[in-house]
């Protein structure tokens, strides 16, 4: 029979070992260090502020794996043979194996600070962050106050996490505001405010310089790039992730970034594979980046490498881009392509519409001489996938998207409606620069 071993259960391997059981008979064998069973790594941060507890956030229960001959083996993989093909681990004899699926995710990006190796230096990727935040910030009482490095989603759910314990929060953000790396400088604004309206010290254009410890070896303070001292029991390194491909460094596997993959998610070597965070595709699909720390994505290249694995080969193809979050009490929603006044092309062009009393707003891009609908970016106003989906894939002109957004909304029924406002404003904005 033949062995399929998958290092990893995040969300990339275990959709991969559950659509080749649907497939086929073969014997599937998970390994990973980070926790006995899969767990939804979204919703972390809801165990931490006691919205759910750990057995909440594992779909499956105990029973699913024996009963679908999934076998989990809880170890670490020091290193890949692909000659004989054995993965030697730490704690157990050699495993062998006839295919072999890399899906061992990423893990905190470090940028090589002083004082980065202290006690109270974690960032938010893992089961075992999220322990160790349990002990150095259980309360207010040991931990008095937290600096957080970056920005992003992970930032500032780390941020909203801490705030609900009342820990005093100082987010170093390098950036005029909050994302801009990523959004319009409108939306970017507007969380920069939000964030410090719960009561985050929210510092802009600083960076980290060195992490200052005690005597214990515990974190005691933080000297921005600028001097500053900022005293603090925990520094939250929220500077984005990198693959976790260490263990592959004397293996023949190619590497870059991440794992080099084609389309069929293929590695360099035959019968290896590469899924999720740690994949990198050799030509990037589309405007996408080589690599994507993506839930969606990751679910999606499971499901294609199983089809290839049980005979059905299949390139992988994740559709138009989309994703969704949430900035504390705003919810956020984007489909198509938005760039941040950094990264847009020329001929990209954005019209931006507020809500002039509450922190509700749309972005929508479009390409200005064509006005070829290019994306939109939603902030507390819940838009229907499908919808965006489908205008996307029909090339819609922004025109046309303006005058059917209402068949978009996802929000629930007594919500307030802004349609009318946002169409008024948009025809009003074109007649004013025609």
């Amino acid at each position: 029979m033949e062995h399929v071993v998958i290092i990893g259960n995040g969300i990339s391997g275990i959709t991969a070992a559950r659509h080749i059981r649907k497939l086929s008979d073969k014997k599937i064998t998970i390994v990973s260090s980070e926790a006995a069973h899969f767990f939804s790594r979204t919703a972390l941060m809801y165990v931490y502020m006691g919205h759910m507890r750990w057995k909440d956030i594992e779909p499956y229960e105990a029973g699913f794996w024996k009963k679908n001959s999934i076998d989990l083996l809880q170890d670490y993989v020091t290193s890949v043979n692909t000659e004989t093909k054995q993965l030697h681990l730490k704690n157990n004899e050699p495993l062998s194996y006839d295919k072999l699926i890399l899906a061992t995710g990423s893990s905190t990006r470090m940028f090589d600070w002083p004082g980065q190796h202290l006690n109270g230096v974690q960032g938010l990727v893992t089961k075992q962050d999220l322990e160790a935040l349990e002990k150095i910030a259980p309360n207010k009482e040991k931990c008095r106050r937290a600096v957080i490095v970056g920005g992003g989603l992970i930032g500032v759910e780390l941020a909203e996490m801490l705030r609900t314990r009342d820990i005093e929060v100082s987010f170093l953000v390098r950036e005029n505001a909050f994302w801009t790396g990523v959004l319009p400088q409108p939306e970017a604004t507007m969380l920069s405010a939000h964030i410090a309206s719960h009561g985050v010290d929210l510092q802009h254009n600083t960076e980290l310089r060195e992490i200052l410890g005690d005597a214990d070896g515990n974190v005691r303070a933080v000297i921005t790039k600028e001097g500053v001292e900022i005293p603090c029991d925990l520094v939250g390194i929220a500077t984005g992730v990198t693959p976790n491909i260490a263990f592959l460094s004397d293996s023949r596997i190619e590497i870059d970034r991440g794992i080099l993959v084609n389309e069929y998610l293929e590695t360099n070597i035959p019968e290896v594979y590469a899924i999720g965070d740690c994949a990198q595709q050799r030509q990037p699909i589309g405007k996408r980046p080589p690599v994507e720390a993506v839930w969606y994505t990751g679910r999606i290249m499971g499901k294609t490498v199983a089809q290839t694995l049980c005979g059905n080969s299949t390139a992988y193809s994740p559709g138009h881009w989309f994703n969704s979050a949430k900035f504390f009490d705003i919810e956020y929603q984007t489909y198509g392509w938005v760039f941040s006044e950094k990264k847009k092309a020329e001929e990209e062009t954005h019209f931006h519409w507020k809500n002039p009393d509450k922190e509700i707003c749309i972005t929508l891009a479009y390409h200005k001489a064509s006005r070829a609908f290019l994306g939109i970016n939603t902030f507390g106003i819940r838009m229907r996938h499908e919808v965006f989906n489908r205008w996307l894939e029909e090339k819609r002109s922004v025109d046309y998207v303006i005058q059917k957004l209402s068949q978009a909304n996802f929000d629930p029924e007594f919500y307030t409606q802004y349609y009318t406002l946002i169409q008024q404003e948009f025809l009003t904005n074109a007649t004013l620069t025609a």
